[in-house]
């Protein structure tokens, strides 16, 4: 099966792959080499997720209220 270049994956099936990747290395039951690839290509796919989780934060808005409770617009979500 042919790899899917990462950056044009969907973060799920990035997430996906990194999961199989990291039970794949778990096993213990990979040649050194092979662990070496995929072990790269789950770095990857890491810091791909990780960029994808960063977008969709960057475009979460608060909803703001009046002092009645009525919505009054949005404002960038603080996270930290």
């Amino acid at each position: 099966m042919a790899e899917v270049e990462i950056s044009k994956m969907s973060f799920e099936a990035a997430l996906a792959e990194l999961e199989q990747i990291v039970a794949r290395l778990e096993g213990g039951k990979v040649e050194l080499e092979e662990s070496i690839k995929i072990y790269e290509r789950g770095e990857a796919l890491r810091k791909h997720c990780d960029a994808k989780l960063a977008e969709a934060e960057a475009r979460i808005e608060k909803i703001t209220l009046s002092p009645q409770g009525k919505p009054t617009g949005t404002t960038k979500l603080d996270v930290e």
